[in-house]
C-alpha cells in the first residue's frame, strides 16, 4: 500500500497561485506515476495533471499553461504550482499515484482550493 499526504491547499482570489504538494510513503517502489485529481460539488473527479518515474507529463486541457506539475523522486513527492487561479478551479483536489500498468488507485485525504472572484 501507498500513503499520500496532501498539504498546500486554502483560499485565494482569482489571478492568485497556489502549490500543493504530496508525499508518498510505504511500497513507494511500485509507484509508475503520480497525479493530482479534482472535485468539485456535484461534478465527476477529474485528472488535472500526471507524471510518471520517467517524466512524461499530461495536462487536462482546462490548466494548460496555467498549472504545473513537478516530482521530486528522491523525496516521493509530487507538486502541483498552481497559476492564474480561476474560480472555476475551486474543487477539492487529491494526490493519487498508479503502477506500471495499472489505473490510479491510492488516494491521499484531498485538500480544498478555494477562488474566489
Amino acid at each position: 500500500q501507498v500513503q499520500l499526504a496532501e498539504s498546500g491547499g486554502g483560499l485565494v482570489q482569482a489571478g492568485g497561485s497556489l502549490r500543493l504538494s504530496c508525499a508518498a510513503s510505504g511500497r513507494t517502489f511500485s509507484i509508475y506515476a503520480m497525479g493530482w485529481f479534482r472535485q468539485a460539488p456535484g461534478k465527476q473527479r477529474e485528472l488535472v495533471a500526471d507524471i510518471t518515474f520517467g517524466g512524461s507529463i499530461n495536462y487536462a486541457d482546462s490548466v494548460k499553461g496555467r498549472f504545473i506539475i513537478s516530482r521530486d523522486k528522491a523525496k516521493n513527492t509530487v507538486y502541483l504550482q498552481m497559476n492564474s487561479l480561476k474560480p472555476e478551479d475551486t474543487a477539492v483536489y487529491y494526490c493519487s499515484t498508479r503502477a506500471f500498468g495499472n489505473s490510479f488507485d491510492s488516494w491521499g485525504q484531498g485538500t480544498q482550493v478555494t477562488v474566489s472572484s
